[in-house]
């Protein structure tokens, strides 16, 4: 094999958990809760879901409340969609491992 396809397959190999940590930065800089009790709204778990963040956002007065909780809505649908490329990455690079090894 060449160089080249040795580097493709290492990164291919490695791409699952790529994906999974750059999910994971997402998910830490959604910090929707510590926006909410940053402006006395109590909330019930650290975990707010997100059409909970849409009715704020659409019924606050608070510019930038809104601002705030648009970036944290936009943080959390990263997340999901590295969540996902994550999950359809796991079974070509099962297969690829089968054929290459």
């Amino acid at each position: 094999m060449s160089e080249l396809e040795e580097y493709l397959i290492a990164i291919a190999i490695c791409s699952p958990l790529f994906f999974f940590i750059i999910a994971v930065a997402f998910r830490l800089l959604d910090n929707s809760a510590a926006i909410f009790l940053k402006h006395d709204i109590l909330v019930d778990t650290s975990y707010v879901s997100g059409d909970i963040i849409r009715e704020h956002i659409n019924n606050s007065g608070d510019s930038k409340l809104k601002e705030s909780l648009k970036r944290a809505l936009l943080f959390r649908k990263l997340h999901n969609f590295f969540m996902i490329l994550m999950v359809v990455s796991i079974p070509p690079v099962i297969i690829a491992c089968f054929f290459v090894f």
